[in-house]
């Protein structure tokens, strides 16, 4: 039985009621929990209850514009995801945003195939997988890794046993590439284990 997808939350702020619509309409669509907010003061209180993956801000607000709203997010939660957007970009307030850890600065209005990138790119590094395909990698990785380190072994060393390079190594442990079966084989041989032991719960 494959594992249940966790659903992945997300907090669209924006003055633009429209703008509001037409993104929750589009991320739903594409299997998404939304929640918008109008009003960037309400942002901090509502990242306090609920336990979203990814804020998707903008840059020109009344009240409060987007970096004021980001620092604000960054002391209540320094490892959610966010993603600033413009329709005014400018060097200034890009390097705010990345000094801010935002994840990425779009400029408006963007390209839809772009905006999901955009996400797919901040799903993966967050490891927050999407499809039971990329489920499967990331159980595959993480088991690798664990059983790796239960063996006290260094990516270099497996390298050596498995004649893999580190970086495809590292990769795979990542969930960032997939291994193919002639690698799961010499990776399995070198962790004394079965191809089958590496699925773990999956």
């Amino acid at each position: 039985m494959q594992p249940e997808l966790p659903p992945v939350k997300i907090l669209i702020v924006d003055d633009d009621k429209a703008i509001l619509e037409y993104m929750q309409t589009l991320l739903e669509k594409d299997g998404f929990t939304v929640k918008t907010l109008l009003d960037p003061l309400l942002a901090e209180e509502e990242l306090k209850v609920g336990g979203y993956h990814l804020v998707i801000l903008d840059l020109m607000m009344p009240k409060m514009d987007g970096i004021e709203t980001l620092k604000k997010i960054r002391r209540i939660d320094s490892d959610v995801a966010v993603v600033i957007y413009t329709g005014y970009p400018n060097v200034e307030s890009a390097i705010a945003a990345m000094k801010l850890e935002a994840v990425d600065y779009l400029k408006k209005p963007f390209n839809v195939d772009e905006f999901r990138e955009v996400l797919d790119r901040v799903m993966r590094k967050k490891g927050l997988a999407r499809t039971p395909e990329e489920q499967l990698h990331r159980a595959i990785g993480d088991t690798i890794r664990q059983m790796r380190k239960e063996k006290d072994l260094t990516l270099k060393q497996m390298a050596r046993r498995t004649g893999l390079s580190v970086s495809l190594l590292s990769q795979i442990e990542r969930a960032e590439s997939s291994a193919s079966i002639s690698s799961l084989y010499k990776i399995a041989i070198a962790l004394e284990a079965r191809i089958r032991d590496l699925f773990g719960e999956f």
